[in-house]
């Protein structure tokens, strides 16, 4: 979720609100120091390094990192005629970014007529994710986005029953289910393989990624298709549900303690844009492209 996009408290589709005795504005932007170093790599060279970047939340977007003119190699940026103007900031400038043989447009970015009160923005660059070979902060790679630190996942036992149909088919039938609670989303029910009949998944091609979770497999179930995932390789932070299979309320009858799930609304994730890159493919490269750079 973190604090602008999907349903957190500064997103325009929020699913709490502030209590307050007058209304917000619609949009709110919160931008904060990020308190790590962070590199970008493009064309096989670092083009930018800095412990001095600001995050930028806004509604519907992705946190996105803005490092100062200064770290920021000489030569990378080009500035272009291509002129874009921001809803809260201004006019945006946009730059080709050239390093290392390769040349990418409308592959940076910055505001130049700021607002007053925006004034910790002035100077600063950003970098369109899917435009970059990577992010890193220090030598560990960021996938996805930029990390947000209002993104929090917890994982917890129960007893509770849970009872997956298809049709009169049941396909799984579990008293010890993993339910993983992700900000911004509703609650998700893993199911141990063991309470699974697993004649009725069938493997299809085509994995999604999550940046806090990693690759998604996914299994159609008799006519309902992408019924269920699996994390076969979870990342260690979410290990608790790593080759666990949760059912898609909606796609196929999932029951708890007697009462059926519906899909909540606003669970939708969109995976590209200039501020994130969400595609399998980011993850899915050899082990020489994924490998940290050292210093």
């Amino acid at each position: 979720m973190g604090l602008a996009w999907q349903q957190g408290p500064l997103a325009a589709a929020a699913v709490g609100h502030f209590l307050t005795a007058q209304p917000l504005p619609e949009r709110l932007l919160f931008a904060e120091p990020l308190r790590r170093r962070m590199r970008v790599r493009f064309g096989d060279l670092w083009i930018a390094d800095s412990d001095d970047v600001v995050l930028l939340h806004e509604p519907g977007r992705y946190p996105v990192a803005y490092f100062p003119r200064d770290a920021v190699e000489p030569g990378v940026l080009a500035v272009e005629e291509h002129r874009t103007e921001h809803h809260d900031l201004g006019e945006t400038t946009w730059f080709t970014v050239t390093a290392g043989g390769r040349s990418v447009r409308r592959a940076a970015w910055c505001h130049g007529a700021l607002p007053e009160y925006a004034a910790v923005m002035d100077g600063r660059i950003a970098f369109a994710w899917r435009a970059m070979d990577a992010f890193y902060e220090e030598d560990d790679r960021i996938v996805g986005h930029a990390a947000d630190p209002y993104h929090r996942i917890d994982i917890r036992s129960t007893s509770r029953h849970l009872v997956v149909r298809d049709g009169e088919q049941v396909v799984a039938d579990t008293r010890r289910p993993m339910v993983l609670y992700e900000s911004g989303f509703a609650p998700r029910w893993y199911v141990p393989r063991a309470d699974i009949d697993e004649s009725a998944l069938i493997p299809v091609d085509g994995q999604t990624f999550c940046p806090y979770k990693g690759l998604a497999s996914y299994y159609t179930i008799a006519e309902r298709s992408r019924a269920a995932w699996s994390y076969l390789d979870a990342w260690p932070e979410v290990g608790a549900v790593r080759n666990l299979v949760s059912f898609e309320p909606g796609t196929i009858d999932v029951d708890l303690d007697g009462h059926r799930l519906r899909l909540e609304p606003g669970q939708t994730v969109l995976p590209h844009g200039i501020d994130r890159g969400l595609d399998p493919d980011e993850l899915l490269l050899d082990a020489t492209a994924r490998r940290a750079y050292p210093s």
